[in-house]
């Protein structure tokens, strides 16, 4: 996949059906994406495949994800750019 259709894919996968997680996934795009590795796009792209209530769960802090790709994506999304 060339890299303007999986940063489309991504921007996609992004709209959630949660306004919470709406807002803190495009605040990420608009701040933190463009320092990704494209390594990190793609995991970026597995980790949207969570569903909603796990995501919310993770990104609030209220849960932990047993999954190191997904804590790396946390802690990247978490992160003050």
């Amino acid at each position: 996949m060339n890299q303007k259709n999986k940063i489309a894919q991504i921007k996609w996968a992004c709209r959630r059906g949660m306004l919470e997680l709406d807002f803190i996934l495009n605040e990420f795009l608009a701040d933190g994406f463009l320092k990704l590795s494209d390594a990190e796009h793609d995991e970026l792209l597995t980790f949207l495949e969570n569903s909603d209530p796990d995501l919310y769960a993770w990104l609030m802090g209220f849960r932990k994800s047993e999954l190191a790709a997904d804590i790396k994506m946390i802690n990247l999304i978490k992160k003050p750019q």
